[in-house]
């Protein structure tokens, strides 16, 4: 029997002739110089194969879990996508079950993206329900005070506190199918029967009218008038607008999709570039 041996032989009771067993370390198959006290071994045994293929398996997992899909197109350009989708989580957190949409996660990325020499625009992706006031406000302002080009698309909805969200972007697109439903604003939990109670949501209601009118085309009249509107919601006042009412108001600026949504945001970075020197970077 050789004298490297792997495994323990007498676990097989069958017999194996040694010479055929995978397990025992055939002589002349491949042999191993000795290395001298001190050598540096060359070509050390490695489990980085191994672990590269186990990275990539589970990263083919990951995309399917997460995406549906095994290949995830990798493409390098300068154009960000911020996709605002389910429900704006503010300062309660949500029901595991909710699909939703964070903002002290939307936040800090909107920081980074001002600060990132790559990115030159920015194109926001709506589909939500609404949500937390205060929090879709606050990534409205973000998104208004940004330096950089910025478009929102609605697809689906762009429902209740998406719609400030919707308007704050440079320019606006719609699907011809999406919807957005403008109501007054509404609370939850205990309510204290006050004047007071009346008159915060007052305050709060009339931010949100005049950051929708001050970024929009629709005027404070018109954009009242269809959030106090009775007899077309069930449960609830207001107005449900389609893609073509929502342009005619004035709230969106066009009806398209993808595409015109990314070239007229490049043609806005194009124009960014003309009016910063030194700035450019790759289109696609």
């Amino acid at each position: 029997m050789p004298d490297r041996y792997y495994g323990d032989f007498h676990d097989n009771p069958g017999g194996i002739d040694p010479d055929v067993d995978p397990r025992v370390e055939q002589p002349n198959a491949n042999p191993i110089p000795p290395i001298a006290p001190g050598e540096p071994e060359v070509n050390p045994p490695s489990r980085k194969g191994k672990k590269a293929r186990e990275g990539a398996k589970k990263g083919v997992l990951d995309s399917i879990r997460e995406l549906g899909q095994i290949n995830v197109p990798q493409v390098k350009t300068n154009i960000h996508t911020l996709s605002i989708i389910g429900q704006i989580e503010g300062h309660l957190v949500l029901p595991p079950q909710n699909k939703t949409t964070k903002y002290e996660h939307i936040i800090p990325q909107l920081v980074a993206l001002e600060q990132s020499p790559e990115v030159e625009g920015i194109l926001v992706i709506l589909n939500t329900v609404g949500g937390d006031v205060e929090a879709g406000l606050a990534i409205a302002e973000m998104l208004v005070s940004m330096s950089k080009p910025t478009v929102s698309l609605v697809l689906g909805g762009g429902h209740s506190i998406g719609v400030p969200i919707a308007v704050s972007c440079n320019y606006s697109f719609i699907a011809e199918t999406a919807t957005m439903t403008i109501h007054p604003i509404r609370l939850n939990g205990l309510v204290i029967g006050v004047p007071q109670t009346y008159e915060y949501l007052d305050k709060m209601q009339d931010r949100v009218v005049k950051f929708v009118t001050d970024h929009s085309k629709v005027t404070g009249e018109q954009f009242r008038e269809l959030m106090f509107r009775t007899g077309e919601l069930a449960r609830d006042i207001g107005t449900v607008v389609v893609g073509n009412e929502a342009v005619k108001y004035g709230l969106i600026d066009e009806i398209g999709g993808l595409g015109q949504a990314v070239a007229k945001l490049n043609q806005m970075i194009e124009e960014y570039r003309k009016s910063k020197p030194g700035i450019g970077g790759h289109v696609q």
